[in-house]
């Protein structure tokens, strides 16, 4: 994969895992993920993000239950120690320093 596109992939990632983290509940839905991945520049088809949560629930960042055709994704405490910038992992950025 291109240098650039695996950088847009690893902070879109982060993104997804950072506005979960910011939930009451850390749990969103998928279109308001997606919906909010664009105020971020990240402007992704329902398809490709849906792809990015699977990745992300394999590698126990988060959880997601399939209603029709959204997802209610929810995040995991490993998922929210990346966030939060007290773990990493490859595959996804890792936070900047008071991020």
């Amino acid at each position: 994969m291109p240098r650039f596109k695996t950088f847009e992939q690893e902070d879109r990632r982060l993104v997804l895992l950072r506005l979960l983290a910011e939930d009451n509940d850390y749990r969103i839905n998928s279109s308001i993920l997606q919906q909010s991945l664009d105020l971020y520049g990240h402007s992704v088809s329902r398809d490709k993000l849906h792809s990015e949560i699977h990745w992300l629930q394999e590698q126990d960042l988060v959880t997601y239950e399939q209603l029709n055709s959204v997802m209610v994704v929810t995040l995991t405490q490993r998922g929210l120690d990346i966030a939060q910038g007290r773990s990493s992992t490859p595959g996804v950025k890792r936070p900047g320093p008071g991020a």
